[in-house]
């Protein structure tokens, strides 16, 4: 799934290219808004709300989106090949005078009233990339549950918005605690917060994810997705972690990071 600063990225290339713009073609190819045409709308702005991606329009509405596992936006040139799938996958398609954006494979797509924006983004947490990142409500809601498993805390997007399986498993190294360990146990949690949000905010410029500060292939990461702990070279160990469908694959070094393994 696209972590909190892809789709910041997202937001931000489409606003460039869409807002200001009229749009000359505007269509959902979802049932549910089937008769829709947005043709004619003006885009006024886009942007990200942790892993959620509000486009809004100036007719006091706003398209909502969310990447999930699969789903991605492009954006080209008028007249420029479209690339990103077979063309039935684009579920959305925004077109302006100068540029197409196109939404692949979305499995969440909505149009609410602008106003109506809190029933689907007011759950969460602070968000990390926010205007209006609030580090001590984040740290809060983070030590209202201090049994939690500090792996599935930080991916609860209602602590902290915009952080997925891989910061999730990064920050884990960095603190150096299983992330199978209590919150109540982690020693320095406003570390934790001031670390995520600082690993996104360096991030948020690039495609690449880099938690290591190295840039050379395969250095991007200390234990996420390897068979070998980028620091010691001990073997990484996996398990899933995360209550119903919401489990992940989680990585650890049994070397560097102390505490509990998965129950």
């Amino acid at each position: 799934m696209p972590e909190g600063d892809t789709v910041w990225l997202a937001s931000r290339r489409l606003h460039d290219a869409l807002a200001g713009h009229t749009l000359a073609r505007g269509e959902l190819q979802v049932p549910r808004y089937a008769a829709v045409q947005l043709a004619g709308v003006d885009v006024v702005e886009v942007r990200s709300r942790g892993k959620h991606l509000l486009i809004r329009l100036g007719n006091e509405a706003t398209l909502h989106t969310h990447l999930r596992m699969d789903g991605s936006w492009h954006l080209y040139q008028s007249g420029e090949p479209w690339r990103g799938g077979p063309a039935w996958q684009g579920r959305v398609v925004l077109s302006t005078d100068t540029h197409d954006a196109v939404g692949y494979r979305l499995p969440v797509v909505g149009l609410l009233p602008t106003a109506a924006e809190h029933t689907v983004v007011g759950h969460l947490g602070p968000d990390l990339l926010g205007p209006d990142w609030d580090r001590a409500e984040a740290l809060r809601r983070l030590r209202a549950a201090p049994d939690t498993e500090i792996g599935s805390a930080l991916l609860d997007q209602r602590v902290m918005a915009g952080l997925g399986n891989l910061y999730r498993t990064e920050l884990c190294f960095l603190l150096g605690v299983t992330p199978f360990t209590a919150v109540v146990d982690v020693a320095d949690l406003p570390r934790v917060v001031d670390l995520a949000q600082r690993l996104l905010v360096a991030n948020r410029e690039r495609a690449e994810q880099v938690t290591t500060g190295l840039t050379g292939r395969g250095r991007h990461h200390w234990v996420f997705q390897r068979r070998t702990c980028l620091r010691c070279r001990g073997p990484v160990s996996t398990a899933r972690q995360g209550p119903d469908t919401r489990d992940r694959i989680t990585y650890w070094c049994p070397r560097c990071q102390r505490g509990p393994g998965p129950r």
